[in-house]
């Protein structure tokens, strides 16, 4: 091309009336195969270093176009793009979409379209523009931006799509039927872009973060002074290796900007597991994903790599005695970290994690004496994940390795692993145009350390080696070593009908351990599922849509007893007037739990049965609602919950929007576990009925001044009380009737002791207390919010100004009163940071 179009959005500029407009497009929503409502046309030309796209969408009603003015990647308002197969995989794809307003989203496709990667943020340019025959964009992607071979002619897979906002109408350039089994491989073809040649990507990106805190001031404390700042840098960057691979790399990286977790009261034995937000461990997530179970989402919590072990809260809390004070850090320092990732010509996807964060120490201050004390060891992370195509992307067969190696050299961390490995091996292989498929997984666990490390892993939370009826399970103190395995085997249809089915058998044994760097939750369990949905994707009646499942699941421990089984019927569907509804029931059958009392003797839990339902408005509205509800009866009143869930969102204008969800929870469980006792050498599993109610509100405004430069708004008040009555202790926990599992304290055996704030038990009733435990009531009180704005004043380059604020509080009280607990949030000393973040982007 000897000419270059100026990116403008206007299609007026003389190189394009070179080459052929393509339209054609296909609906694909609502109505599968059939001529859109609205034409389409696009053109594409090329030069030595870029492609440029021209897209005309005509529209009949040019004044109902919806430009809504959001965050990069937010899907919202009409839409027009392209999908480019440059590995010419049939597996992977590059989105380039735009909204009327100019708002770039850009996605990688993975897996034919069942994995998306809104993370990835490239460099290209667009504009958009409105004339009185619909709206224009005009895109120029640098090929840097794209992955592809050292040909001398290319062909590569080619995708157009148009979305009417209004219609909720979607229709692609190369029809895709509503039942195909994948996404990518459904593309046409892109041919004639000759003599270009691979692009290397360079770029680095410095950053300084100014930071100031301000909280409550604590007499005595010399730590807790009222205020703090600090002034810090690090370096981002991606390179490109060869035109297939890419290093991303961060040195002491910040993350000021990221939105807190969500504030939750856990009153069980296992960790929560919350969702990454990071930016530069998000980005490309897809290529390490291993989940433990069946599919390829990237979002299932139980997988080999949770990257939320990287840069973790420190691990140890040290002893404090009276008139001690501590400094101790928030998280563990990142010292540097590098990705390796990419896809070869051949086939080869690979992803390669190098990680190490700092040691760090906490200050302890006594009497103006201060010490240093090591709360988590340097730790090296590593992971590294390979698959391979063959058949045109219809078998594919992987392996995953991670490693994590600490450096114990203070006696305070031997509870930790000294060195943990992980290795996993996949295989999945699809027919009839991707129609069937099988997989297996498998994967395996070693992890080494002092006697203490071993023995704490045995008895942690996934395992409970100590339990005295677990006759397939041996505790050994003296071990310095532990593994472990597990995998999946799947069989599934999905796609070509109306009709599509799996069944899944998943297994973790005993002695597997992931959570160094990988999360489980669960072992010592083989699980099994079937799975039958049935789809009407054409409007019919008065629905758009209509899906229906059938679920049915049973699990054993490796011992061989029966743990549970269950099943659900489960609806989904939206209506003509864009209104969705869902609806299921679900039944638990009579349970084994092995954890319920917490490395005790397995106990006999009754079934139940709970329903949901969740309500839809338009969202197309200015004004649209969601509502959800969630309800279990346990059949032998051991257990009764209820939540209830409220969103409404308003969209007064295409620059902002707000939305509000308050929810409201109830759990009431006959026995809620509250400790364990020894008397006259007999444990004693202390129960209690518990009345817990949890109120929370999230609030969120957007207010985008350009698609460059938008200022959000996160506030999450947070309210969880809990009321412990009749307590009592287990005697017989696999006994017929569930009220013999249990024997209540009478008036003249439990006595509370407000002072002290504890319960005194004298079981024999000699007047003398056999044991005693703290008052578990609680009321807890957070607020987490921030104040983010973000100005991308050019190209890869970020000013974020930040204010966050925490509020806690956390108390024996117990009682639930919304107005006075919401009143006295706010009287809680307030925990305020502001930050300055600065980014300049240098492509080298």
């Amino acid at each position: 091309m000897t000419t270059f179009p100026r990116i403008d959005g206007k299609l007026d500029d003389a190189a394009w009336k070179q080459g052929e407009w393509q339209g054609g497009f296909v609906q694909n929503e609502p109505y599968n195969n059939s001529e859109p409502s609205q034409q389409t046309e696009f053109k594409i030309l090329y030069d030595d270093d870029h492609i440029y796209v021209a897209i005309r969408a005509f529209d009949s009603a040019p004044d109902s176009i919806v430009q809504r003015v959001t965050r990069r990647d937010n899907m919202d308002g009409d839409m027009v793009g392209i999908g480019i197969d440059s590995y010419f995989d049939q597996r992977t794809a590059f989105l380039f979409l735009v909204n009327a307003a100019g708002v770039k989203i850009d996605i990688i496709n993975t897996n034919d379209g069942q994995s998306q990667d809104f993370t990835w943020d490239p460099i290209w340019h667009v504009k958009t523009s409105l004339d009185d025959q619909g709206w224009n964009a005009e895109m120029q992607i640098p090929l840097s931006e794209l992955r592809f071979a050292k040909n001398k002619e290319h062909t590569w897979g080619l995708q157009a799509v148009r979305i009417i906002y209004r219609k909720q109408e979607m229709s692609f350039w190369q029809h895709i039927p509503k039942d195909a089994p994948g996404f990518v491989h459904q593309f046409g073809l892109l041919t004639g872009i000759d003599g270009v040649q691979p692009k290397r990507l360079a770029e680095v990106s410095p950053y300084t973060v100014a930071q100031a805190e301000t909280f409550q001031r604590q007499t005595g404390n010399p730590f807790a002074d009222g205020n703090s700042s600090e002034f810090s840098g690090g370096i981002d960057g991606k390179i490109g290796i060869t035109n297939d691979l890419t290093v991303n790399f961060t040195i002491n990286p910040d993350f000021g900007q990221v939105e807190a977790d969500p504030s939750e009261v856990n009153l069980t034995a296992h960790e929560t597991y919350f969702q990454e937000k990071r930016p530069f461990f998000i980005e490309g997530r897809n290529i390490y994903n291993f989940n433990l179970m069946s599919g390829d989402g990237n979002h299932s919590s139980e997988n080999l790599f949770y990257s939320r072990r990287i840069g973790r809260v420190p691990q140890h809390y040290p002893f404090l005695s009276s008139n001690q004070y501590i400094d101790f850090p928030g998280n563990t320092s990142i010292l540097g970290a590098l990705k390796l990732s990419g896809k070869t010509n051949s086939g080869w996807s690979i992803g390669i994690l190098e990680s190490v964060t700092n040691r760090e120490r906490a200050e302890v201050d006594f009497m103006g004496d201060r010490s240093y004390k090591t709360v988590e060891p340097l730790t090296n992370y590593f992971v590294s994940r390979v698959q391979k195509d063959f058949d045109k992307g219809n078998t594919i067969i992987g392996a995953m390795l991670t490693a994590t190696n600490r450096n114990l050299n203070d006696s305070s961390l031997f509870f930790l692993h000294r060195s943990a490995y992980t290795a996993g091996l996949d295989f999945k292989h699809s027919w009839k145009e991707k129609t069937y498929s099988i997989g297996l997984k498998t994967y395996f666990s070693h992890v080494a350390g002092e006697e203490e490390a071993i023995l704490r892993t045995q008895t942690s939370s996934a395992r409970y080696f100590q339990r005295p009826d677990a006759t397939h399970l041996t505790l050994d103190p003296t071990r310095r070593s532990l593994s472990g395995h597990g995998g999946t085997f799947e069989f599934m249809k999905a796609g070509n009908g109306r009709v599509n089915y799996a069944t899944f058998l998943n297994w973790k044994s005993p002695g597997l351990e992931l959570n160094d760097i990988g999360f489980v939750r669960n072992t010592d369990e083989i699980f099994h599922v079937i799975w039958v949905g049935y789809r009407i994707w054409d409007p019919f009646s008065i629905f758009r849509r209509l899906n229906v499942n059938i679920n049915a699941w049973n699990a054993f421990d490796f011992g061989g007893t029966h743990l549970y089984k269950g099943g659900n019927v489960n609806l989904g569907t939206q209506f003509k007037n864009y209104w969705s509804f869902g609806t299921g029931i679900n039944y638990q059958g009579e349970s084994i739990s092995k954890g319920f009392l917490r490395g005790g003797p397995s106990m006999k839990l009754p079934d139940g049965v709970s329903n949901w339902l969740n309500l839809s408005s338009d969202s197309r509205k200015k004004v649209s609602i969601s509502l959800n509800a969630n309800n279990f009866w346990s059949l032998e009143n051991h257990l009764r919950s209820q939540s209830y869930g409220l969103t409404i969102s308003y969209k007064p204008m295409d620059v902002f929007s707000l939305s509000i969800r308050p929810s409201l929870s109830y759990y009431q469980p006959e026995l809620q576990y509250v400790t364990r006792r020894t008397f006259n050498d007999d444990a004693r599993y202390i129960q209690a009925s518990l009345n817990q109610k949890t109120y929370s509100l999230t609030l969120r405004l957007n207010y985008s001044i350009t698609p460059d430069f938008s200022i959000q708004y996160y506030g999450a008040p947070f309210f969880s009380t809990g009321k412990y009555t009749n307590f009592k202790y287990v005697t017989n926990p696999h006994a017929d009737v569930f009220t013999d599992r249990f024997a209540l304290y009478a008036e003249d055996q439990i006595s509370f002791n407000s002072e002290e704030k504890r319960y005194d038990i004298d079981e024999n009733r000699d007047g003398n207390s056999d044991y005693s435990f703290g008052k578990p009531d609680f009321n807890a009180m957070f607020l987490n919010s921030n104040l983010v704005a973000r100005w991308e004043y050019r190209p890869g380059s970020v000013v974020f100004l930040v204010w966050s604020q925490g509020r806690r509080q956390y108390d024996t009280n117990g009682n639930f009163m919304m107005h006075r607990d919401f009143s006295d949030i706010f009287e809680i000393p307030p925990h305020n940071v502001f930050l300055i973040k600065f980014s300049y982007r240098f492509g080298l």
